[in-house]
């Protein structure tokens, strides 16, 4: 449409015969914009012996004409108001669309960022059930990148769906790991949020096609989490003098026997300790994050780390954890003295317990996402990263097996 085709106009007229026994009749309002036209009532009334046609208001001072007045003009400034946020939105308006918004109908509810929100506003609401804050934290994060690239490159408060495209969502992916300087996994992480956002609009039958189609980010060069075999064997012999180092690695090394997470161990109690009929002793809980039940045997140095903090924790808690942020850069510094050339994060203790501990001495990958409290074994999978070792002994196996079943004819 050009200038002239989305100019606005706005009329306030009685709908005269529909008039009431008591003289009278509905408002009614028309939008027009260019060769769109679209009509809709106010829902009140007004006197037809009053009424000015050109004014488009009720004459005289009443206490009823100042009221119905009032009525119309706000009205009228939520009609300019609307117009002129879908024009900055969508670049072109229609009647129809304006009378959707004033009404707080479908257009109004097809714009991303306000699906965005509902989406997190449902996320929270799950916080503590299956979803943990730091999860919400970053659902809300996510949000705040794209609100911040609709506002510093287009101007706009918001985009309805109809509007993505597949240049959008490279700009997008662009403005991320070029302009804002994000590491590939963050930009990642961004982008498959939006993807929840659309997928559930596409769902919804809000837009039929789904821009993503096509759409690939950067591809991400996982690194190893988990510790190797030496790495792990030179934090549990190192000797460390400082005593929340030696807390730190402890309860490191507690994590990479059982596979739980920092908040798991940290909010670990005796109670939920079980001794089997065997004698054997297992962790049996539900973890923070998901919700999800775990089941965990204690083998040698993890019961022999409870020992040593026999009677230590705080409020009925098993370990005198440190905080998350004592932990980190306590390991860093013991990764620091035991010669690593990289970060050690409490996480790898999870990757360690779930590839170094316990699938690279062939215990199934099934077995491994029931001990990880993991709900689909696909995440598991993340998880696994069999050793140099292990491949070659599995070969071996296999080598043994097929031994004399394949003959190749010459």
């Amino acid at each position: 449409m050009s200038l002239m085709e989305t100019t606005l106009k706005v009329l306030f007229y009685l709908k005269k015969n529909q008039s009431k026994k008591n003289g009278l009749s509905p408002v009614m309002g028309r939008i027009t914009i260019g060769k769109t036209m679209s009509q809709f009532s106010l829902k009140t009334d007004a006197d037809i012996t009053l009424w000015d046609t050109k004014a488009g208001r009720v004459g005289g001072k009443s206490k009823f004409a100042l009221e119905v007045n009032r009525q119309i003009d706000k009205i009228n400034l939520l009609i300019h108001s609307r117009y002129k946020e879908i024009k900055e939105n969508q670049g072109s308006v229609t009647a129809l669309q304006v009378k959707n918004a004033i009404q707080g109908i479908a257009a109004t509810q097809d714009a991303v960022l306000d699906h965005f929100v509902k989406m997190n506003e449902t996320v929270s609401l799950r916080v503590g059930i299956d979803r943990s804050r730091s999860s919400y934290d970053h659902y809300k994060k996510s949000y705040n990148a794209l609100r911040h690239f609709l506002r510093t490159k287009y101007n706009l408060s918001d985009i309805p769906f109809k509007a993505l495209t597949y240049s959008f969502l490279e700009e997008y992916h662009y403005h991320l790991r070029v302009e804002r300087k994000f590491k590939p996994s963050t930009t990642a992480g961004y982008i498959v949020f939006l993807r929840k956002v659309v997928r559930n609009a596409v769902n919804l039958g809000i837009i039929g096609r789904d821009p993503f189609c096509g759409f690939e980010a950067d591809a991400i060069v996982n690194k190893h989490k988990a510790l190797t075999r030496e790495e792990l064997d030179k934090i549990i012999a190192i000797d460390l003098p400082l005593k929340l180092q030696r807390i730190s690695r402890d309860m490191f090394i507690f994590a990479s026997f059982t596979g739980m997470s920092y908040i798991d161990i940290k909010n670990l109690t005796p109670e939920k300790i079980v001794t089997m009929e065997d004698g054997s002793k297992w962790i049996m809980d539900k973890r923070q994050k998901t919700g999800a039940p775990f089941h965990v045997r204690l083998m040698d140095i993890p019961l022999a780390i409870i020992e040593t903090y026999r009677e230590q924790g705080i409020d009925g808690k098993l370990f005198p954890m440190p905080c998350e942020g004592t932990v980190y850069f306590s390991l860093n510094a013991i990764a620091r003295r035991c010669g690593f050339n990289k970060t050690v994060s409490f996480h790898q203790g999870r990757h360690t317990f779930a590839s170094l501990i316990t699938l690279s001495e062939g215990v199934p990958i099934e077995t491994v996402s029931r001990m990880l409290g993991h709900r689909d074994i696909k995440t598991t999978q993340i998880y696994a990263e069999l050793s140099l070792d292990k491949v070659a002994q599995d070969i071996r196996i296999l080598s043994g097996r097929i031994k004399d079943k394949y003959i190749l004819i010459d």
